[in-house]
C-alpha cells in the first residue's frame, strides 16, 4: 500500500472554524481528535492548546497516522492506532482520567479517496478493499461475491438508501456467475448498466452503493452507536462533544443520542451547516452536519 504521503492531495478540514469555536479549544486542556485522518482539525487544535495541553489523536487507518504525525511534528500531540468507541480503554492506558473536549469527523478523508489501492473511490480503479484498517476485517470484494442477491439488496438499501438496490445486487450475483468482482472498476461498471443517470443529478450513480458497502465493511452505524454510548462518560463537566456527520444515517443516530443521554445538554439545538463560501472551495463538505453537546457539570 503507498502511503498518504506520497500523494499530493491538500487535506481540507471540514467546517473548521466552527469546530473551533464550539469546541473552544484552551490551553491547559486535554482534547481527543478520534478521526484524526490528515491532521487538519488536530493541526488547529493543538496550535490553540499550546505546549502545557495534550492532544490525542485517534485513527484506524495506519497510513492517516503516518500523514497526521508528519503534519503534526512539534506540537503536543500523541497519535494512537486505534477506534475511537474504544477511548475509555486508550484514556486508561494513557493515565488520564478526562478530556475537555472531543472530536468525530464521520467523513472520508481526502487522502483516502484518492488512493487507488484503497478502493474507496469509484473515479479510480483499483482493488475493492475500503477497509480503514487494512489489516482487519473483510474487504469489500469479499463482500460483493459471497453474499445473498437478498442480502446485498438489503444492506444497499439500508445502508445507501438506494432505490435500485435489488437491480443492483441481482447485477452482482449475475457478474460473479461469470467471473469474480475484485476491483472498483468492475463494481462501477455493474453500478452504472442498473442506475439511470438523471441530467441534473449531481452525484455518480455509484456513490449510494459504495457508500453502503463502506459503511459495512467497516462497521460504521455499530461503532458510532457504541461510541455515542461510551464518549459522555470519557469528558469532564463542562467538556463538549462535538460530531460531524454526512449523511442522514450517521446523523440521526448523533441527533437522537444528543437528546435522550441525561449525561449531556444540547449546545446546538440545530445542525451547523457549512457556508456556501466553503462548499464552492470544498463540494464534498456540502452534506456535513456537525452537532455539539456538552457533558452536564455536577
Amino acid at each position: 500500500m503507498l502511503s498518504m504521503s506520497q500523494f499530493s492531495v491538500e487535506h481540507v478540514p471540514v467546517l473548521l472554524g466552527e469546530v473551533l469555536q464550539w469546541l473552544d479549544p484552551r490551553p491547559g486542556q486535554v482534547i481527543v481528535d478520534g478521526t484524526v485522518g490528515g491532521g487538519g482539525h488536530a493541526l488547529a487544535i493543538a496550535q490553540r492548546l499550546g505546549p502545557t495541553s495534550k492532544l490525542i489523536g485517534l485513527d484506524l487507518d495506519p497510513a492517516a497516522l503516518e500523514s497526521a504525525g508528519a503534519r503534526l511534528t512539534g506540537l503536543p500531540v500523541e497519535l494512537v492506532h486505534g477506534n475511537f468507541a474504544e477511548l475509555p480503554e486508550i484514556l486508561d492506558q494513557l493515565g488520564i482520567a478526562k478530556v475537555d473536549g472531543i472530536l468525530l469527523d464521520l467523513g472520508m478523508s481526502s487522502l483516502q479517496l484518492a488512493d487507488p489501492t484503497r478502493g474507496f473511490s469509484f473515479s479510480q480503479d483499483g482493488p475493492l478493499d475500503m477497509r480503514f484498517d487494512p489489516s482487519r476485517g473483510q474487504p469489500a470484494w469479499r463482500l460483493v461475491n459471497r453474499l445473498s442477491a437478498k442480502t446485498l439488496a438489503e444492506l444497499i438499501r439500508r445502508y445507501g438508501e438506494e432505490r435500485y438496490s435489488r437491480r443492483i445486487a441481482q447485477a452482482i450475483v449475475a457478474h460473479r456467475q461469470r467471473e469474480p468482482i475484485t476491483t472498483t472498476a468492475q463494481l462501477v461498471q455493474i453500478i452504472h448498466g442498473c442506475v439511470p443517470r438523471r441530467q441534473r443529478e449531481r452525484i455518480d450513480p455509484a456513490t449510494r452503493t459504495f457508500q453502503a458497502l463502506r459503511i459495512a465493511v467497516n462497521q460504521e452505524l455499530e461503532t458510532l452507536q457504541r461510541a455515542l454510548h461510551r464518549l459522555p462518560e470519557c469528558l469532564a463537566p463542562g467538556g463538549r462533544l462535538a460530531i460531524i456527520s454526512f449523511h442522514s444515517l450517521e446523523d440521526r443516530l448523533v441527533k437522537q443520542a444528543f437528546a435522550s443521554d441525561e449525561r449531556l445538554e444540547v449546545v446546538t439545538r440545530r445542525p451547523i451547516r457549512p457556508s456556501p463560501r466553503e462548499i464552492l472551495q470544498n463540494p464534498r463538505c456540502r452534506s456535513a452536519k456537525l452537532r455539539v453537546a456538552q457533558a452536564k457539570k455536577k
